[in-house]
C-alpha cells in the first residue's frame, strides 16, 4: 500500500506544482499594464509581453488600462458672480500615464477628479456671470482642463480635455432667456422687412426717374426731328422759289406778262373770301388797259 500511495502523490505534486508555473506565466495585452508586488511592495510596472511571476511572493496588484477614457459626471449646482444657480454637468477625456502613480498615488482616483472638477467649475463660474457663463464655454474648459491636468499629475493622469456637457439655467431663467430670443428675432425681422420696404421704394423711385428721362428724351428727340424736318422743308420751299425765280429771270418777260401774273397772284390771295384788296397803282393800270382793250373789241364787234 505505501508503495502505491508514494507515486500517486508524487504526481499529483508535480501536477501542482505544473499548475502553479503555468499561472505564474502573464501575457501583457496592447494598452494594459500590470503592477506588480514583491511582498507586499511595489516591485515593477509590466507592459506588453510575456512576464513570469514568482509564486508566493509577487503578485498582480493591479491591471490598469492605458486607453483614453472619459468620465461622464452628474450635474452640479453652480452659483454665478449675479447669483443665479445653475446645474452643469462635465464630460473628461483622460489618460493614465503613470500605472504605478495612479494605483499609489490617490485612493479612487476617479472620486477624487470628480470632486475637483466640481470644486474647480464652482470657482470658475463664481467669477463669471450668467451671460458669460452661457459665452464662454471655450475659456471655462480650457481653464478646468489646466487646473485638472496640473492637479492630477501627481496621480500619473493626463487630462486631455474637459468639455461642459450641458448648462442649465432655473426655469424661470430659461422662459426669459426665449422670450428674449424671440424679441431679437422680431426685431431683426422687421427691420430686415423695413430695409427690404426702403429698397423696394428706392428701386421703384429709380425707375420712374430713369423712365421719367426716357421720356424726355424721347420727346426732346421728337422735337429736334419735326424742327429738322420743319427747316427741311422750309429750306426746299425757299430753294424752289429761288429756283423760280431763276428761270423767271433767265426767260426775261416783258413787263405787261409780270403785270399781269401779279394780277394772277393777287386774285388767288383773295380767293373770293376778301372783303378788301389794296391794288398796287402798276395792276390798276394794267386791270384798266385790260378793260379799254375789252371796250375797244366790243364796240368793233357790230361794225364786223
Amino acid at each position: 500500500m505505501p508503495p502505491i500511495v508514494t507515486p500517486i502523490i508524487l504526481g499529483l505534486l508535480v501536477l501542482v506544482i505544473i499548475f502553479i508555473l503555468v499561472r505564474c506565466i502573464r501575457i501583457v495585452q496592447q494598452s494594459r499594464a500590470y503592477i506588480i508586488e514583491r511582498l507586499g511592495a511595489y516591485h515593477a510596472t509590466w507592459n506588453v509581453g510575456l512576464h513570469f511571476k514568482i509564486p508566493f511572493i509577487e503578485r498582480v496588484a493591479k491591471v490598469v488600462s492605458l486607453k483614453e477614457q472619459v468620465a461622464d459626471f452628474q450635474p452640479q449646482p453652480v452659483i454665478t458672480k449675479d447669483n443665479v444657480t445653475m446645474q452643469i454637468d462635465t464630460v473628461i477625456y483622460f489618460q493614465i500615464t503613470d500605472p504605478m502613480l495612479y494605483t499609489y498615488g490617490i485612493e479612487r482616483p476617479i472620486v477624487a477628479i470628480e470632486n475637483l472638477s466640481a470644486t474647480t467649475l464652482r470657482n470658475i463660474i463664481g467669477d463669471l456671470d450668467l451671460d458669460q457663463c452661457l459665452t464662454s464655454r471655450d475659456v471655462i474648459n480650457t481653464k478646468m482642463r489646466s487646473i485638472l491636468d496640473e492637479a492630477t499629475d501627481p496621480w500619473g493622469i493626463k487630462v486631455h480635455r474637459v468639455e461642459l456637457k450641458n448648462i442649465l439655467p432655473p426655469k424661470d431663467i430659461q422662459n426669459a432667456m426665449e422670450k428674449q430670443m424671440k424679441a431679437e428675432r422680431e426685431r431683426r425681422e422687421a427691420i430686415l422687412r423695413a430695409e427690404g420696404e426702403k429698397r423696394a421704394a428706392i428701386l421703384e423711385a429709380e425707375g420712374e426717374k430713369e423712365s421719367a428721362i426716357l421720356r424726355a428724351d424721347a420727346m426732346k428727340q421728337q422735337q429736334i426731328l419735326e424742327a429738322e424736318g420743319q427747316a427741311e422743308a422750309i429750306l426746299k420751299v425757299q430753294t424752289a422759289t429761288a429756283e423760280g425765280i431763276r428761270l423767271i429771270n433767265e426767260a426775261a418777260p416783258s413787263e405787261a406778262v409780270v403785270k399781269l401774273k401779279a394780277l394772277e397772284a393777287f386774285s388767288a390771295a383773295a380767293n373770293g373770301k376778301a372783303t378788301k384788296i389794296i391794288i398796287p397803282s402798276e395792276i390798276q393800270g394794267l386791270a384798266g388797259l385790260a378793260s379799254g382793250v375789252l371796250e375797244s373789241v366790243k364796240s368793233d364787234e357790230p361794225a364786223k
